[in-house]
């Protein structure tokens, strides 16, 4: 039998409007009415990997509130197992999104009970769930950094598979970087990261240039995984170019990405990690893993809202075929 997928990481409400143009610094932009999902890097990517048929456990915290009740009969709905999401005293997690006419968005996000995880909280979740090698867990950095470190560190004691998902990348060292056996930056994350671990200004500008994007890429994902002495593998994200697998003992790949016309880009990045989970835990090499990731992301953007285009397997099945 397959593993679990154990997502550790936020529940949001996403409140979103749909404009024109994305706001400047000072600025007010009039759009549309307001619309209400369900979001949060952790729940996105719970619901991703739970439609392409994996089991999901969720690790977190929601508010005593009405949205938090909302979000955890949501994830439930799902088919996720939620009996190890927490309800605090404290307002569940909200997320403001502004999306532009060109499918961009920005994102401004009031963390709430995503601010409640500890370290020990995490670190019994997984002892209760008796993780094993055939599991991966999936962290992202919507929640406080002991309790993203503990939750890797439990998934590398218990012998299962880590991937980091370093969405915020601020304030990630190299002791919990190296406990991800996959690492998965988009491109701004890589160059944050990189300039944490010490990449020079002509390396991260490399990267930035288009016709060297691919060497400079690797170059500052091999020193993420020289600096974290002990990572395994960096997969960055690309967008609409795909995404670069980075192994620590082998070439990289490019794995490009299908051409779809976008309507919403956000909770790309959480189809991506969430199908990526999936496919590990189903078994799956890292870029065959990768490839399917590529696909669900590119699918998720076809549809509006962060979870409105997390593919299901038949929906996934459909895109890779076109």
């Amino acid at each position: 039998m397959a593993g679990r997928v154990i997502v550790v990481g936020s529940v949001n409400v996403d409140l979103v409007v749909v404009a024109s143009r994305l706001p400047g610094p000072g600025e007010t932009v009039t759009g549309g009415d307001v619309a209400r999902h369900h979001g949060g890097k952790g729940g996105n990517q719970a619901v991703a990997a739970a439609r392409l048929g994996a089991r999901v456990v969720f690790v977190g915290a929601v508010g005593e509130d009405d949205f938090g009740a909302a979000a955890r009969a949501a994830l439930a709905a799902e088919g996720i197992d939620v009996s190890h999401l927490a309800t605090v005293a404290r307002p569940t997690g909200v997320a403001l999104i502004v999306v532009d006419a060109r499918a961009e968005n920005l994102i401004a996000v009031a963390p709430g009970a995503n601010a409640s995880p500890t370290a020990a909280s995490v670190a019994a979740a997984l002892e209760a769930l008796a993780v094993g090698p055939d599991d991966v867990v999936l962290a992202s950095c919507e929640i406080p950094p002991e309790a993203v470190r503990a939750a890797l560190a439990g998934a590398r004691a218990a012998g299962a598979t880590s991937v980091l998902n370093p969405a915020p990348a601020d304030g990630l060292d190299p002791a919990t970087i190296a406990l991800a056996d996959a690492l998965t930056p988009n491109q701004a994350e890589l160059a944050l990261l990189a300039a944490a671990a010490g990449a020079g200004a002509a390396e991260r500008a490399a990267a930035a240039v288009p016709a060297e994007a691919a060497l400079g890429i690797e170059t500052l994902a091999r020193r993420l995984l020289v600096e974290g002495a002990g990572g395994r593998a960096v997969v960055v994200t690309l967008g609409a170019a795909g995404a670069l697998v980075v192994p620590a003992d082998g070439p990289a790949a490019l794995i490009p990405a299908l051409r779809v016309v976008p309507v919403d880009t956000t909770g790309a990045g959480d189809a991506f990690n969430g199908a990526l989970a999936a496919g590990l835990a189903a078994g799956l090499l890292l870029t065959e893993a990768t490839r399917q990731a590529v696909a669900a992301a590119g699918f998720s953007t076809t549809r509006a809202g962060a979870r409105g285009g997390m593919p299901t397997t038949a929906d996934l099945a459909s895109f890779r075929g076109r």
